[in-house]
């Protein structure tokens, strides 16, 4: 019989590409979400009935022993970005991870990958994602000392939410307001992440920490420009001072509070700021995508292959452009 791959949080942006790559391996994929309803985008990734969501919820014993019964390998995806409801830092970064990690170690699981974040610090100083982040790998490697950890920095592709999200805000408005333009990120390939997360499922990386950066290292403003380059958009990227970005956050962190998390915040939170001021690079010496053997993507062949449908004309964007061209030199 093939062999079983579970992975928490397989329907979700990373997940998925982690799912069809593993498909196409020949194992069977079990994806574990909360409503399994909703995560059937997945189960055409292999033959009939070799990828199936499973109900599971992290914060719950029964459920994730339960959907890695008879695994060979996990993966856990889940995280946040912000605290709703149940789903704190705490409760799934950190807990989550480690009763994933605990419950593998019990069944005799031979390889577990973690989905961790590049800047994961367990310093007071830095932001509860970081801590959480950095908690969550420790408590990985306590439960499971043989782990692949995998840090990600910013991550894009088709249904990335970052330059998705800030592409749509540019279609809406002549000003895209940011916070730390100065900050440093590396973006990294959705694919790319999925390549590297396979290595440790089949046995082929090494245990540890593994920091994936892309080829290129730019600041924030830099990276909204080149989106605002590929979307075909004049508009002011306005990195707002300090004090400005405090007061939006807090804005917006209080109408989550306010509503009862009725409304969650989706644009930029307190803490999602403090995770800012610090740059978003893989460190040196860190083991990276060079010691998987994977060379990572570049940014500029990509983002025009799902960035194209913020033009102002969408898909015939160019088209139109060449027309307006020629009816002007007429």
């Amino acid at each position: 019989m093939s062999k079983l791959v579970t992975i928490y949080g397989g329907s979700g942006f990373v997940g998925r590409y982690i799912a069809r790559r593993m498909a196409k391996e020949g194992w069977r994929v079990r994806v574990a979400v909360r409503r399994p309803n909703e995560a059937m985008h997945v189960k055409p990734y292999g033959v009939p009935g070799q990828v199936e969501p499973v109900l599971c919820n992290i914060r719950d014993d029964a459920s994730v022993a339960a959907a890695m019964h008879g695994a060979d390998a996990v993966v856990n995806c889940v995280g946040v970005l912000n605290e709703h409801g149940k789903n704190t830092f705490a409760s799934v970064q950190v807990e989550g991870a480690a009763r994933i990690a605990r419950f593998a170690h019990k069944q005799g699981i031979a390889q577990m990958v973690h989905v961790s974040a590049l800047g994961a610090d367990a310093s007071e100083d830095a932001s509860a994602y970081a801590q959480t982040k950095a908690k969550g790998e420790e408590a990985v490697q306590g439960y499971f000392p043989n782990a692949v950890i995998l840090r990600p920095s910013v991550i894009f592709g088709t249904e990335d939410q970052f330059f998705n999200r800030f592409a749509g805000m540019a279609r809406l408005s002549p000003v895209l307001p940011i916070a730390k333009g100065k900050t440093l990120f590396q973006p990294v390939y959705v694919d790319d992440v999925a390549r590297a997360a396979v290595k440790g499922i089949l046995g082929e990386a090494s245990p540890g920490i593994y920091e994936l950066g892309g080829p290129e290292v730019k600041s924030f403003a830099a990276l909204m420009q080149e989106m605002l380059g590929v979307i075909h958009r004049r508009r002011l990227v306005l990195s707002l001072p300090g004090f400005a970005a405090w007061l939006t956050a807090f804005g917006f962190d209080m109408m989550q509070a306010i509503s009862l998390q009725l409304i969650e915040n989706k644009v930029l939170t307190r803490d999602q700021l403090k995770s800012l001021g610090s740059d978003n690079v893989v460190s040196e010496g860190a083991r990276g995508f060079a010691d998987l053997g994977i060379t990572p993507e570049f940014l500029g062949p990509i983002l025009p292959s799902y960035l194209w449908k913020f033009r102002p004309s969408g898909q015939y964007d160019e088209m139109t452009a060449s027309a307006r061209n020629l009816k002007g030199d007429a």
